[in-house]
């Protein structure tokens, strides 16, 4: 699990690749990156040495999934957070070996205040779910309210760490490439207003009709806050596909993907535990998820994206590192190249 990040100390492995290149073709790299680079904030020999969150998330796993699926009675209200803990610290871990930094080794603050937030995010899709009872929770009726809105919220805390830092690990395949150079989609006013108004009519819809429109659920808040956030300034899906990058879209996509397919697996031998009531597309189970349900995890990323840009002053930034290291591989190999900056 080990890996590195160019951060203040000692510099990082672009540094010895060019010093290598350098070697070779006697050409005289300068400073490439720079002794003070703010990659990550944390300091290097924090994450260098061993990867030593990654291997406590592992551990975390192997003894909290068995104790998930095999203890008897109620469980999984204490559980579920370590758990879930646990592939988050692994997953980290995973993007810092493949391509460093990592979101937890770029800013350990701001990685918190991923959990801070993601409780009172998914609390407003618990909300909507009052309305549409698409889904419920076997096993609350041994809570009472305060227990249960304690309980729910530490492990409602996980969501949106789970869902970027597993983005991020898909952002350091080769593949994410392939969406860097899309349709362009400029966000105009004409398709601001237009955004805005088609969620709010979603909402409206899911509201007055859930049983035929409780799929908005997963998309209404999208194209709600959109807007909102290239109103006010602050990062946004348009701000890549202005540029015909759709590699936030992709990396965002399969990670939520991955996680729900974790979520779902826990989830079936857990208790208390949740099950699903899907009218029209309740067929084809995977774990308690119809198979058709899968699809709304991918818009649900697109909405915690949203979200945490629209709350977080200092949101994080999905990278795409393996593609930052092939540029630096070909600027380096170039004729003629004497320095980067």
């Amino acid at each position: 699990m080990a890996g590195q990040c160019a951060g203040r100390g000692r510099r990082g492995d672009g540094n010895k690749l060019l010093r290598s290149q350098e070697v070779k073709r006697n050409v005289p790299v300068r400073n490439p990156i720079p002794h003070g680079s703010m990659w990550c904030r944390a300091t290097a020999s924090d994450f260098r040495s061993s990867g030593w969150h990654g291997w406590i998330g592992l551990l975390l796993i192997a003894i909290f999934w068995p104790l998930n699926w095999f203890l008897p009675g109620l469980r999984t209200h204490l559980l579920f957070f370590p758990l879930w803990l646990g592939y988050i610290l692994t997953v980290d871990a995973l993007v810092l070996h493949r391509s460093p930094p990592s979101l937890l080794a770029r800013s350990p603050r701001d990685f918190a205040m991923l959990f801070i937030v993601s409780a009172p995010v998914w609390w407003l899709f618990e909300a909507l779910n009052w309305r549409t009872a698409n889904w419920e929770y076997l096993g609350r009726q041994f809570f009472s309210n305060t227990e249960y809105f304690l309980l729910a919220s530490v492990n409602f805390s996980i969501v949106i760490p789970a869902v970027f830092s597993t983005a991020e690990l898909m952002g350091t395949f080769d593949w994410i490439d392939r969406f860097a150079h899309g349709p362009r989609v400029r966000p105009t006013p004409r398709l601001l207003w237009g955004l805005f108004l088609t969620g709010r009519a979603m909402l409206g819809l899911l509201l007055i009709w859930p049983h035929a429109f409780y799929p908005f659920v997963w998309t209404s808040v999208f194209f709600i806050l959109e807007p909102v956030n290239v109103w006010l300034g602050k990062r946004s899906i348009l701000s890549g596909l202005q540029r015909g990058d759709w590699r936030t879209v992709a990396a965002l996509a399969t990670g939520v993907l991955v996680a729900g397919f974790f979520w779902e697996m826990w989830n079936s031998f857990s208790y208390p535990k949740w099950v699903y009531h899907v009218p029209f597309f309740g067929f084809w189970h995977i774990f308690e998820m119809p198979l058709p349900g899968f699809l709304g995890y991918v818009p649900f990323a697109l909405e915690l994206y949203v979200v945490a840009h629209l709350l977080l002053p200092r949101p994080p930034l999905l990278r795409f590192h393996r593609s930052a290291r092939r540029a630096l591989h070909r600027q380096i190999s170039e004729p003629g190249h004497e320095s980067l900056s």
